[in-house]
């Protein structure tokens, strides 16, 4: 199992970005995740990076409602080197309780797993 914490990558600039510096989720605070904000294109969404998209839901309130389906494919992933993704198309805020699903998730997989926030809600 990976003892990396999970990566969250959001658009530099975005509200989400802002609310994770200003008001950092227990998981953020705790180290069990670590922001990092990307380059956007010119519609202020975030360009793709490198990894394995394994999962893509609309909005972190999907994180709550499908938390079974995000630890399954994150558990059953296979392995790999590339990080699994975990895309989020949009979102003004992540909480504690969205987030948790992710971190518990990645606990369960020998790789590294980045949940990307693509554009700003």
């Amino acid at each position: 199992m990976s003892d990396d914490p999970l990566i969250i990558e959001v658009p530099g600039g975005s509200a989400v970005a802002r609310q994770l510096e200003a008001e950092p989720p227990a998981s953020v605070a705790a180290g069990a995740a670590l922001v990092t904000t990307g380059p956007t294109d010119a519609e202020g969404r975030l360009e793709a990076e490198s990894g394995e998209v394994v999962l893509s839901l609309p909005s972190p309130e999907a994180l709550r409602r499908e938390a079974e389906e995000v630890r399954r494919v994150l558990a059953h992933a296979g392995t790999g080197v590339e990080p699994l993704v975990v895309v989020i198309e949009a979102a003004e805020e992540l909480r504690d309780d969205e987030l948790a699903t992710v971190v518990d998730g990645a606990a369960h997989t020998p790789r590294a797993v980045i949940l990307r926030v693509v554009a700003p809600a």
